[in-house]
């Protein structure tokens, strides 16, 4: 589907693309076509003569590939944030600026131009045109990323307080928690890369000289909000990897106890084990196996060989 918005008087109005006449209109201000199939792909290419090649998400990152001109168009291949479920995805699009017209390819839709979508209907032209309102798309980015960050923190207080509280639960609640680290981390490094490829974005526009004065004021706190958020994923990291490092130590604490009471066990049994083992032995001349107390004097001294240590360890508590 295509939708496109054209200034109607001293507002936008936002109308879908029914043939290619539509997209001849000179007021057009931004194109958005999400998933176009391939008719509407051929109108894009009929009218404007671009190139509608539909953009992957492992394709190349280096910026020759991703920011460049060709025949008075500048094309930008950007990721935004997606959320699905609990994982935070990336949805490739291919931003073009041709003309006085910004026209976005993507074949899925995406939260921010949705809401953009939403922000410009019955509302005057953004002044600067198709250029402010392509920083007005990577603004509302940075602001995405900046809300998807405050909820992976919000996310690590919660493991932290109750991985800490419960520093004695099983091995099962750590491996949730484990779980609910690793998917934050994941987050956070989608969420560092998307803010990589914005400055990349960003960058090329002001160093090829696209944007007045006003448009560059406006780019340059945009980088300086996203060198912000950039620091702000590296102490998300460490503090995922300081938490990671607790749980698995806490797991630790749990094995060696397991581990200690079986050795506390097998040095306890020792000495009955040698008083057995002296019993057993086939000697003619041991004085009590001819006695009537023999049998219950080796018994009471093994009971006492058990009971002395076990006694002695925990006074020294280390069974606890």
């Amino acid at each position: 589907m295509i939708q496109y918005f054209i200034q109607d008087g001293a507002n936008l109005r936002q109308s879908a693309a029914k043939s290619p006449t539509d997209l001849r209109a000179p007021e057009i201000f931004w194109i958005d076509a999400v998933t176009p199939d391939g008719q509407e792909m051929a109108w894009l290419r009929e009218v404007f003569g671009i190139d509608t090649e539909a953009v992957e998400q492992e394709a190349d990152i280096e910026s020759s590939a991703r920011a460049y001109e060709e025949n008075g168009a500048i094309y930008l291949r950007s990721d935004f944030l997606c959320d699905r479920q609990q994982a935070c995805g990336v949805v490739p699009v291919k931003l073009v600026l041709t003309g006085e017209r910004l026209i976005s390819l993507h074949d899925e839709d995406v939260p921010i131009l949705r809401l953009l979508r939403l922000r410009l209907r019955n509302r005057p032209v953004p002044e600067g045109g198709a250029v402010s309102l392509l920083a007005d798309i990577y603004a509302l980015d940075v602001e995405h990323s900046a809300d998807a960050l405050e909820n992976i923190h919000a996310e690590l207080k919660d493991i932290s307080a109750r991985a800490l509280a419960e520093r004695r639960g099983s091995d099962e609640e750590a491996a949730e928690f484990i779980t609910r680290l690793a998917i934050q981390e994941e987050r956070n490094g989608t969420l560092r890369r998307n803010l990589l490829d914005t400055r990349r974005a960003l960058s090329y526009l002001a160093r090829e000289r696209h944007l007045n004065k006003g448009q560059t004021r406006i780019v340059q706190q945009i980088l300086r909000d996203i060198e912000s958020l950039d620091g702000h994923t590296a102490f998300i990291f460490d503090k995922i990897n300081f938490l990671m490092d607790a749980i698995v130590g806490f797991i630790n604490i749990n094995q060696n106890k397991v581990v200690k009471i079986f050795s506390v066990a097998a040095v306890a049994m020792l000495p009955p084990t040698l008083i057995a083992s002296i019993y057993g032995m086939n000697f003619e001349y041991m004085p009590e196996l001819a006695q009537t107390w023999g049998y219950p004097m080796s018994l009471g001294l093994m009971v006492v060989s058990v009971v002395v240590p076990f006694w002695y360890f925990r006074r020294k508590g280390w069974l606890k």
